[in-house]
């Protein structure tokens, strides 16, 4: 057994603690992990208490970045696991990490599908397929894409898609007007057949206004 003789702050104030064990420097740890497992001087530890607390200061260290990463935008699971091992964290420590983060409602990837889905349609319309290939990179399982993305309509994606690029084309050589519109539709992942009436349509359209 050895007996914690002093605590004191780490370099990042407030953040994490130096545990010393009869009188020398041992690990240091989360202070908000030394709070919880009610860690104090003249505390006696085994070495499986040791081993205890560093797995808790492990797993709170991974909940912290995952917990900072979400703090940007919603992220899928797959992309929170690779991100988590990235920065070295282990596998069971991740799992543990996700399985808390589920339980807490902070990653979900249906609502995380829908995020997506409908971000990408308020801002950036494309194509049901398009939409798909992003999820599926994602890490999203195809049934959850299907509940979401079924309900995206193409036709009206398209439209409103080269509404907003028509608003910066000339309109003096329909050919020229036809041909970059269809480019920025295919690259939005739209068909052949979608473009093809969209372009027309929003030609006719922005010939009206002039």
């Amino acid at each position: 057994m050895k007996k914690v003789t002093a605590i004191s702050a780490g370099r990042r104030q407030g953040k994490r603690v130096n545990v010393f064990l009869d009188g020398k420097f041992a690990f240091s740890l989360e202070a908000e992990v030394a709070v919880k497992e009610g860690l104090q001087v003249g505390q006696e530890l085994s070495e499986g208490d040791i081993e205890a607390l560093t797995r808790s200061d492990l797993f709170h260290r991974c909940l912290g970045a995952a917990i900072h990463y979400l703090g940007y935008r919603p992220r899928s699971e797959a992309e929170l696991r690779e991100r988590l091992h990235r920065r070295g964290f282990d596998g069971d420590k991740v799992e543990a990490t996700l399985a808390k983060l589920r339980e807490q409602g902070l990653v979900n990837d249906l609502a995380f599908a829908q995020f997506w889905k409908d971000n990408r349609q308020s801002f950036s319309p494309r194509s049901q397929w398009l939409t798909r290939s992003e999820l599926r990179r994602k890490g999203v399982a195809d049934d959850i894409i299907d509940q979401v993305v079924d309900a995206v309509d193409d036709d009206n994606s398209a439209y409103r898609a080269a509404l907003s690029k028509a608003r910066g084309l000339p309109l003096s050589d329909y050919q020229s007007f036809r041909r970059r519109l269809g480019e920025y539709l295919r690259r939005r992942g739209f068909g052949y057949g979608v473009i093809s009436h969209v372009v027309e349509r929003v030609w006719q359209e922005q010939g009206e206004r002039v």
